[in-house]
């Protein structure tokens, strides 16, 4: 089975076609463009299915470029990286003109995320593909249980701690009946747990939101709402972040970031148009079902040292 640049040499997708005569997928050859056109397949399936979750595209990526197409790990969280940026940029414009991110609280938490995606890339350049793959299944596990947790967030009226009071957090989102206005609490525990998921993003290649939403939500206090797309509107950033380190080691291939990007971003603006007459609960079962396995294959593979 190939592995895409397993022996960590630079090459681009199209001259290890050429270099091996086809790729190898299921015992079956394809050729370059046939791959390409399998992984932004897949690709639109896993923004589709992140979308609709709020988890993103990038917990089903890595686990699918890894594991179903053989692409080696560090090439895998270099491409789902890019498709992060991509997939956040776009929605977080629209959450931002709605008036529900908080941006005072988002940039505030960005100085924590981008140190921890710094010191999370540093470290996967180092770790072995088996010790990242077990941390990843590790991660996935919890992504699948805080699928099945989400719920309406009960808004606690509660003064802002100092932080908050200071750099003028508080803020208002569209409810149902106009403005609702929310304090904000926790700011240092938040910023520690914000740090974390700035850690796993940039070692795991993922946007790390359901540690995100975890720090804002219960840690902060702010409205779900509010949490979800601040979080959207960190995401961004964080991954840009350690997209660099990736970038300037080789681990980004335009040729397999490409297919990755487009086909992350068409599945989360489907999902977006989708989500509104879906049966959301059920979704959120075959969501955490499907990465529920990928987590077990991504441990099982890291321990008996498969990728």
């Amino acid at each position: 089975m190939h592995r895409f640049a397993r022996d960590n040499r630079v090459e681009s997708l199209v001259s290890i076609s050429r270099k091996n005569a086809g790729l190898r997928l299921f015992g079956a050859a394809v050729n370059t463009v046939e791959f390409t056109a399998l992984v932004g397949a897949g690709s639109l399936l896993a923004g589709f299915l992140g979308s609709l979750t709020g988890l993103g595209g990038g917990v089903v990526i890595v686990p699918l470029l890894s594991l179903v197409f053989h692409v080696d790990l560090k090439y895998a969280i270099g491409a789902a990286l890019v498709s992060v940026i991509a997939t956040s940029s776009g929605a977080a414009a629209a959450y931002v003109k709605e008036g529900f991110s908080n941006i005072r609280v988002g940039m505030f938490l960005e100085i924590a995320t981008t140190i921890g995606a710094l010191v999370g890339a540093a470290l996967a350049l180092y770790l072995r593909a088996s010790v990242i793959a077990v941390i990843f299944g590790l991660v996935l596990i919890y992504s699948a249980y805080t699928s099945l947790r989400q719920g309406p967030h009960a808004l606690e009226n509660q003064p802002p701690d100092r932080i908050a009071t200071w750099l003028r957090m508080d803020g208002t989102f569209p409810g149902e009946h106009g403005l609702e206005s929310y304090h904000v609490r926790g700011v240092p525990l938040g910023f520690a747990i914000m740090f974390v998921a700035g850690v796993l993003s940039g070692l795991l290649g993922i946007g790390s939101g359901a540690v995100k939403v975890l720090a804002m939500d219960k840690a902060m206090k702010l409205p779900f709402k509010v949490s979800t797309t601040t979080s959207n509107f960190m995401i961004g950033v964080t991954a840009a972040a350690s997209a660099g380190i990736y970038l300037s080691r080789g681990y980004i291939d335009p040729g397999l970031a490409m297919p990755v990007m487009l086909g992350v971003l068409l599945g989360s603006l489907a999902g977006a148009r989708v989500l509104a007459r879906a049966n959301v609960k059920v979704l959120r079962y075959v969501f955490s079902g499907v990465i529920g396995i990928l987590a077990i294959e991504m441990i099982y593979s890291g321990i008996t040292g498969g990728l």
